[in-house]
């Protein structure tokens, strides 16, 4: 991302809470839709079988991209006072994912998380469903045939290979993604003769193992199976797929299948302030429109797979107020997700997608910002739904973290 996205990204106003229940929360207000140049110079002829590539905006090579020096991008979005509202910027669609120094090290955490929990950083609700399956190739296809060697071209290209499937293929050779950071070969078509090829599985593996981004599919719900009782309404969307390797306290095999409005049931204030206008902007999201935003939050552990709570209150922990002299200080850190949300051309499919960002405390109060993020710790109880500071875990960590930061 350039100079202009790094400085427009750092004035954004942080709204919401950072778990996924609210993450989707960003994308209620506004729209922004990318018109796509009239040149296709910065697009190469689309790698897959359908046409839904072309559809795709172009994107801007960076040919001199060098991600062993890139520093991770610096979010400082927290406000001195809270308020449950939703706040959107434009999204440059060639900086969809970005890459940065941390790049090698967090595909080795991904790697390792995806052997201990597979079943917890990939889900998909239906691996029999044709739809799901469409919507998972498509951004695939997208991301590996197209976006990254386009973009980072000194750390991705396309070769081909002599094929193993050419009946199935009708084709000699396979195209093949050859990543020159790790040496990895990432087919862009995989074997379709082989058992469970065609559940989207495979493709979701290696999404989460070679790139640093959480990709969430969302698709409108089937009125087969979901029959709607409030006719007229919007189109209600329902997660179908998803990668979330560094999940910010919330297991989202339990958010397989489920509404936005039940997804979001334990967030304060959801239903009565925010619930219509997400689902009419999600029903409204059109081909071309890319939006972003950033949150932020605490937490006393730096781990970035957060699966299993710690990030967001919990009526029933009962855990206890910590002193300044409990603090950790070397893995409490300030935790930010930068989220973009775009429409799938030819599947209609929704994707959110965020990366993590965490920065220790200490940094912050070395740039000279304790008091600012001190105060905006005192403002989540200040704003038009006081209890997103307990939803945040304030009572636990805010008075000691305070502390340190004046101190």
């Amino acid at each position: 991302m350039g100079l202009y996205m790094v400085k427009s990204i750092a004035t954004y106003t942080e709204r919401l809470p950072v778990v996924f229940l609210i993450s989707l929360l960003g994308f209620g207000v506004a729209i922004w839709k990318y018109k796509p140049a009239v040149s296709n110079n910065c697009t190469p002829k689309p790698t897959s079988d359908s046409e839904s590539q072309k559809t795709y905006p172009p994107i801007e090579p960076l040919p001199d991209f060098n991600w062993e020096t890139t520093e991770p991008l610096k979010f400082r979005p927290f406000k001195p006072k809270y308020h449950l509202t939703m706040a959107l910027s434009n999204l440059d669609p060639s900086t969809l994912i970005q890459m940065d120094k941390t790049y090698k090290d967090r595909l080795a955490i991904r790697s390792s998380l995806l052997q201990k929990h597979p079943d917890v950083v990939i889900g998909i609700n239906n691996e029999t469903d044709p739809r799901i399956y469409a919507a998972i190739r498509e951004l695939y296809v997208f991301v590996v045939g197209t976006y990254l060697p386009t973009r980072y071209p000194q750390m991705f290209r396309l070769t081909s290979q002599p094929s193993d499937d050419n009946s199935k293929t009708g084709t000699e050779t396979k195209t093949i993604l050859e990543s020159m950071v790790t040496g990895s070969k990432t087919p862009l078509h995989f074997n379709e003769s082989e058992p469970g090829s065609r559940t989207g599985r495979r493709e979701l593996e290696t999404l989460g193992t070679l790139v640093d981004e959480e990709f969430l599919i969302l698709l409108p719900e089937s009125s087969s199976t979901h029959p709607s009782s409030n006719q007229g309404e919007p189109e209600k969307y329902i997660l179908e797929a998803y990668t979330t390797f560094f999940p910010a306290g919330f297991d989202t095999r339990k958010k397989l299948g489920l509404r936005l409005a039940s997804i979001h049931t334990p967030v304060p204030g959801y239903k009565e302030k925010l619930e219509r206008s997400m689902d009419r902007f999600f029903a409204r999201v059109e081909v071309g429109q890319f939006v972003q935003r950033v949150n932020w939050s605490i937490t006393t552990d730096s781990e970035l797979f957060a699966a299993f709570g710690g990030v967001h209150g919990d009526e029933g922990e009962g855990e206890k107020t910590l002193n300044v002299g409990e603090l950790e200080v070397d893995s409490t850190v300030l935790r930010c997700e930068r989220q973009t949300l775009h429409r799938l051309p030819q599947s209609k499919g929704l994707v959110f997608a965020f990366h993590t960002y965490t920065y220790p405390i200490q940094m912050i109060k070395d740039e000279g910002l304790g008091e600012d993020l001190a105060a905006a710790i005192d403002g989540l109880k200040e704003g038009n739904v006081p209890e997103m500071h307990w939803y945040k875990r304030g009572p636990v960590w805010g008075e000691a973290v305070k502390e340190f930061l004046r101190s």
